[in-house]
């Protein structure tokens, strides 16, 4: 994810300067060395990269594009066509990209002064089919940029973390024109083990998306407080979450997440700074639609406390680790960091 690594985007591009404007024309018609059925990706951090080495290895030629370009040795030994050159997807049919916010998706999509984005490089026809968990307000921007240029754009935000999307075993909520959708769908079947398809406005995708990130995490920060007190109580954490699991609460995320929190296990998957970017779009919908969410507003809250006490590099599983620490009860010594 190009945010999480470096802050910004610089690409290498050559196009939407006026004196480009010709070159732009000739890659439209020859798509810079691009074959019909090519895939573009943008995007390659953890998740990004495990998703472009499955459509490469399930025989796509994807043409993965980077920053730096000491990261293309990596995407050649993964079996992609790698380029820091944003104009080099602009011949793809479908270009994939996998961000983390809102700012990093427009930026690749509608470009930034002098360098043109996907919008304004990609063929009519071309669509771009954007993976990433951002706002309603960004999906509906940027489907209505690719609209102008008589492109698709399907927003298809994922549930699963990087384990997941390597084993493509990732659920991926998908909206956008019919037409649009059923073109994207092999590559998704390719990339995870279901597409539930939610209408054909992409912001619905990006709702769901985040409400379902509001369920976890605050579904990881009772978790946290009830083995937090389980532990200072003198109790096997392992049994309450085996006891609970296996009768009230059987759903993936306390069996997941439940044993997570009892191991102490804070690798990020999903890291703190991230998590709480996915926890705060939800409360501005909701404040937009003037619907309160105090439970949601706690777990903000306990994800800044993480962040500002040294968390950062930790999972959002980590929201156990910050109960434990107010409770006062036992923490492994390898639990922090």
């Amino acid at each position: 994810m190009f945010k999480a690594e470096s802050g910004s985007l610089r690409f290498s591009s050559a196009t939407a300067t006026e004196a480009a404007s010709g070159q732009q024309n000739a890659n439209r018609t020859n798509g810079r060395g691009t074959a019909p059925g090519d895939i573009g990706f943008v995007g390659l951090g953890r998740m990004g990269t495990a998703m472009a080495k499955n459509l490469a290895a399930a025989g796509r030629r994807v043409i993965g594009c980077v920053r730096r370009p000491e990261q293309m040795g990596m995407l050649l030994a993964l079996g992609l066509k790698p380029t820091t050159n944003l104009a080099d997807l602009f011949g793809c049919e479908v270009v994939i990209s996998m961000l983390p916010d809102d700012e990093a998706v427009r930026e690749v999509a509608c470009g930034r002064q002098g360098h043109n984005g996907l919008a304004a490089g990609l063929r009519p026809g071309a669509i771009h089919l954007s993976m990433s968990t951002i706002s309603t307000a960004a999906a509906s921007q940027l489907a209505s940029a690719h609209a102008r240029y008589g492109q698709g754009y399907v927003a298809a935000p994922v549930f699963g973390n990087p384990d997941a999307a390597k084993a493509r075993q990732l659920f991926i909520v998908a909206a956008g024109a019919p037409a649009d959708v059923e073109r994207c769908r092999p590559l998704l079947d390719q990339l995870g083990q279901r597409t539930f398809v939610v209408g054909d406005d992409p912001a619905h995708a990006n709702l769901i998306k985040l409400m379902g990130n509001m369920l976890t995490a605050t579904a990881l920060e009772i978790l946290g407080e009830t083995v937090a007190l389980m532990r200072k109580r003198g109790l096997d954490p392992a049994r309450f979450v085996e006891l609970m699991t296996s009768t009230m609460f059987g759903g993936r995320v306390h069996r997941i997440y439940g044993e997570r929190i009892v191991a102490q296990d804070y690798v990020a998957g999903f890291a703190l700074p991230l998590a709480l970017k996915d926890v705060r779009l939800p409360l501005a919908e909701a404040e937009s639609a003037s619907v309160p969410m105090p439970s949601v507003g706690v777990v903000r809250d306990r994800m800044m406390t993480g962040i500002a006490r040294g968390y950062g590099e930790l999972d959002w599983t980590a929201l156990g680790l910050i109960a434990a620490d107010e409770a006062g009860a036992p923490v492994a010594r390898c639990a922090a960091p």
